[in-house]
Formats: C-alpha cells, sequence, structure tokens
C-alpha cells in the first residue's frame, strides 16, 4: 500500500507586523481615543487593505492630500513618510499634523539630507510612484535619480564620478538591490554605500525565512496587499528559492483549492502590514482544505518597538494629567 504524502503547512516566523507598522496603526488608533473622530490619514497608513477598513470603521479618513483635510483639523501622516513641502502644506493649512513615519524611514531621509548637504548625487534604488520614494526624493530632489532595477543602470548619469552614494528604499529584495549596486558599480566604481544597511530588519527578516522554507514548497502563500511593496517582493522571493507557485492574497476566501490540487507542503507568511488575525483565518480555511497539520519555521525573534510619535505621546501625557 503507497503511503500518501503528510499534507502540512510550513508556517514562517518572522510574519506580519514591523514595529514601524505597528506604531503606525497605534497612532491612529491613539489619535481616534484621545481627539475623536473623525481623524484625517494622509495616503493609507499602512498598506493593507484590512487594516484601512477597520481603522476607517473606527472614525480614520484618509485622504489624498492636505488640501482635502478641513483648516484646523488633525491629519496623520503614513508609515511611508512624506516630503518636507508636505509638512509645509500642513502648516498652511493649520493642520494639527501627527508624523507616524517609520523611524528606519526617517533614517533614509537624514541620509539623504546629509549626502545633499555634501553636493552627492544620489542614487535611489526603488519602485517609481511608491510613496517612500516620493518621499525620500523630496528630501533633495536636485540630488536624488531614481534607479528603478537593474534595468534602470543605464541611464544613470552622474556629475561627478567620485561624489556619488546609492540609498534604497526600505522594502526592496535584498538580492536585487545588491544585483542593482552591482550593476552601478561596474559603470561608477567609486559608488559608495549608505552608512548602514537601508533595507529594513523586518523586510530581510521574512525574505530570508521564505528563502528557507521554499524549496520545500509546492504553493507558498503570502497574505498581503498588492500595493504592499515588502509583500509582493516575499511571493518573488520564494518563486525565486525553489518554491513551485506562489500567491499573494489578502483574504482566507482569495484561495483556490485548485492551487493545492497536487500539493503536500504549502509554505504561508505575512507582509510586514499584516494583522496575525488574517493568518489565523487562512491557516483555518488551509485546514478545510486538508492542511490541518503546522509547523512554524523560526529564524530569528523580532524585539525591536518603536515609541508613538512626540506630537501624540506629549498630548497623551497632558490629557492623563488633566
Amino acid at each position: 500500500m503507497i503511503e500518501t504524502p503528510r499534507k502540512r503547512v510550513l508556517l514562517a516566523k518572522p510574519r506580519g507586523y514591523c514595529a514601524g507598522v505597528d506604531r503606525a496603526v497605534q497612532t491612529v488608533e491613539e489619535a481616534l481615543k484621545l481627539y475623536g473622530a473623525p481623524i484625517y490619514v494622509r495616503k493609507e497608513i499602512v498598506h493593507n487593505k484590512h487594516v484601512v477598513t477597520t481603522l476607517q470603521a473606527k472614525g480614520a479618513i484618509f485622504v489624498e492630500e492636505n488640501e482635502e483635510v478641513p483648516e484646523g483639523s488633525t491629519v496623520i501622516f503614513s508609515a511611508h513618510g512624506v516630503a518636507p513641502v508636505v509638512h509645509d502644506q500642513a502648516r498652511e493649512r493649520n493642520l494639527k499634523a501627527i508624523d507616524a513615519t517609520c523611524p528606519l524611514v526617517t533614517k533614509v531621509h537624514h541620509e539623504a539630507k546629509r549626502f545633499a548637504a555634501e553636493d552627492y548625487d544620489i542614487l535611489l534604488i526603488g519602485h517609481e510612484g511608491h510613496e517612500e520614494v516620493i518621499g525620500t526624493s523630496g528630501e533633495a530632489p536636485e540630488h536624488i535619480q531614481l534607479v528603478d532595477g537593474p534595468e534602470g543602470v543605464d541611464a544613470v548619469t552622474v556629475r561627478d564620478p567620485s561624489k556619488v552614494v546609492w540609498l534604497s528604499q526600505t522594502t526592496l529584495s535584498v538580492d536585487e538591490t545588491m544585483e542593482t549596486v552591482a550593476k552601478l558599480k561596474e559603470k561608477l566604481p567609486l559608488l559608495q554605500s549608505p552608512p548602514s544597511d537601508d533595507i529594513c530588519y523586518a523586510t530581510q527578516n521574512r525574505q530570508q525565512v521564505m528563502k528557507q522554507i521554499a524549496p520545500d514548497c509546492d504553493v507558498i502563500l503570502v497574505v498581503g496587499s498588492r500595493n504592499s511593496s515588502n509583500s509582493v517582493r516575499m511571493v518573488e522571493v520564494a518563486v525565486n528559492a525553489g518554491a513551485r507557485q506562489g500567491h499573494l492574497i489578502d483574504f482566507a476566501h482569495e484561495i483556490d483549492p485548485a492551487w493545492l490540487a497536487d500539493a503536500t507542503t504549502v509554505g504561508l507568511s505575512s507582509g510586514a502590514s499584516v494583522p496575525e488575525e488574517l493568518v489565523t483565518e487562512v491557516l483555518a480555511r488551509l485546514a478545510e482544505l486538508g492542511f490541518a497539520d503546522v509547523e512554524e519555521v523560526v529564524t530569528v525573534q523580532e524585539r525591536l518597538t518603536f515609541s508613538l510619535p512626540q506630537e501624540l505621546k506629549r498630548d497623551m501625557k497632558a490629557a492623563a494629567a488633566s
């Protein structure tokens, strides 16, 4: 008698919320408690459908630009960061601005300002149109040019090849970024690197565990939204590392049973802006489909946390004192 292979789920860890997302979502929740609804949020606070609709239900109003916010209201800037001009616009409209930019994105902003002040050409590796790239570029638009992957290298021109540095968006594929950097260095041998890694710890950790489980997986499922750069990269990394197929899903009901028809091992993870409840729902759906055996694969423990934005903490402290 031929033994039927055991159907199992390899559950990746670290997965889900990173420190910057946790801080940003908490910022909106605490602001709603403190100031009451509505609270305006410029752009999606984090790139996740479920998070955005949950916060909308609590009284958050998401807008594209500051001019949609009534004068004198409270506005929160998203985790992806904003250009200085956005702060200026908020002041002009007398808005109470709370900046929920991830501190690891702020670090890249500081690097951009420092290198621009020293008159460097800055090559920003990232995806065109992504909010984080728009925010970082806005710190020094006359010094920064975008390099969107290895294929963007040929178009790069610099004033002085000995005064050029690369920075990057925090949510890129580590491998693709290093491939872009290698290609840039062929063209510009004196290219300098950022003082510390720009791709954030959470992006790297989630990709690393994907690489570890992918070779054993027939199918990889990543819970995350299509506009979430780090979630999209996780699927790419998994497929490149040997997973037979990879799918990005927002919710459990999006799983197509046909994907699992010939599968014995399913890998599961979630992007850095995804709450754990969505993963729990996917596990329940996988169990219904015959994949009830779950093995967690842990590569590293994440312990980093960030405190809430200063302007919010100040008001919370004052409210508590009164």
